[in-house]
């Protein structure tokens, strides 16, 4: 996988130390020299080209500098000018595009989404809930591979793509969790890759993704989970002025008091709706949670004096897999194929090569 790292950051300078491994240092395709752990090498952005600072004080200039590790089990540790360091698995490579200096971390898939699972999801979790998790993100990361092509990579560390903040540092059992799904994916009934959402905490009752996203998926539809109501993100509480929330619903809907009465402050919602009040109106409650910054859009509304009390449930937008309830699942026993095809209906776990390869034959016949 090519990962630009440090994405959404202006870095001009890098300093690389192996800590673990040889390297060779390459400019364009001239090899410089070898780099052993402990030895530092500096690069740094200037105009269109990036440049090789030597020891001795001398700079060389290339279109790209790459560090190519030699031996299995190679990590750097970067120390960028405008963060704290890091340190990644496998080689990197340097150049500039649109004026920005890019930094691509060159690596291998179970060693890229090994990081991922520890940086979305912490350390401390059952085995069976890091197997989803891999599943989730390799087929995150196979569906999505082309979505910073003219970037000079194909994913990025930012949480639009998938969080990656460094090597996998403090869970071996996420790295035994990669490799005993390696290669697995999951795919609709037409053998497509799925989107595979996940949120905290869905409070009960998965959403709808057409509720969030106005368009439906078949293998994303509400149900009942109960696998999360006992967590601690199953329910929230909020108190918002009652002039705030009229004013809201006046000006941006044209919806008053006078015309829905009580309603206007008193709403049930005991399963998911994706409408305030009722679908006429049109007031999604996505607005509601994007205008009033909600932990998500299950709530319920009562009238106290001046202010509107939500009583909500969940955290986050609840469509796919409830991180909470899957943890709850596999402490309950439930291995990670049962969890997958929990949250993702009517579709299946595959080995993604072998799938491919037989695709490719069905096409060649």
């Amino acid at each position: 996988m090519r990962i630009g790292i440090y994405n959404n950051q202006r870095v001009s300078k890098v300093l690389l130390v192996p800590v673990e491994g040889e390297y060779q240092l390459f400019g364009d395709t001239l090899m410089l020299r070898t780099v052993l752990p402990g030895e530092k090498i500096t690069v740094k952005s200037n105009g269109a080209k990036v440049q090789w600072v030597q020891e001795s004080g001398g700079v060389k200039s290339f279109h790209k500098i790459t560090l190519v590790p030699i031996s299995q089990n190679s990590r750097l540790k970067f120390t960028p000018n405008v963060s704290k360091n890091r340190i990644y698995q496998d080689g990197v490579t340097f150049f500039m595009l649109k004026n920005k200096l890019r930094i691509v971390n060159i690596v291998d898939m179970n060693n890229y989404l090994s990081g991922v699972i520890e940086s979305e999801g912490g350390g401390g979790k059952h085995l069976h809930y890091y197997k989803v998790q891999a599943l989730m993100s390799r087929t995150y990361a196979m569906k999505n591979r082309r979505r910073h092509r003219k970037d000079g990579f194909q994913l990025c560390d930012g949480v639009h793509c998938q969080a990656y903040h460094s090597e996998l540092r403090y869970t071996p059992s996420i790295r035994k969790a990669v490799q005993e799904t390696n290669g697995e994916v999951i795919v609709d009934q037409q053998t497509n890759l799925v989107s595979t959402y996940f949120s905290a905490n869905c409070g009960g009752q998965t959403c709808d993704a057409s509720y969030v996203w106005n368009t439906s998926v078949p293998y994303l539809e509400s149900f009942i989970d109960t696998f999360c109501i006992h967590t601690r993100q199953a329910t929230w509480t909020k108190k918002i002025k009652k002039s705030s929330w009229a004013s809201f619903l006046k000006n941006g809907y044209g919806v008053r008091e006078k015309q829905v009465g009580g309603l206007l402050y008193n709403f049930e919602q005991e399963y998911r709706k994706a409408f305030f009040i009722h679908p006429s109106l049109g007031i999604p409650l996505r607005d509601l949670r994007r205008k009033f910054r909600l932990k998500s859009t299950f709530f319920s509304t009562h009238l106290e004096g001046e202010y509107v009390v939500l009583n909500g449930r969940g955290f986050g937008h609840g469509v796919g897999l409830c991180q909470e309830g899957a943890m709850g699942m596999a402490k309950a026993g439930y291995d990670y194929r049962q969890i997958a095809l929990f949250y993702f209906h009517k579709v299946r776990v595959v080995n993604y090569y072998k799938t491919m390869y037989f695709r490719q034959e069905e096409v060649g016949l």
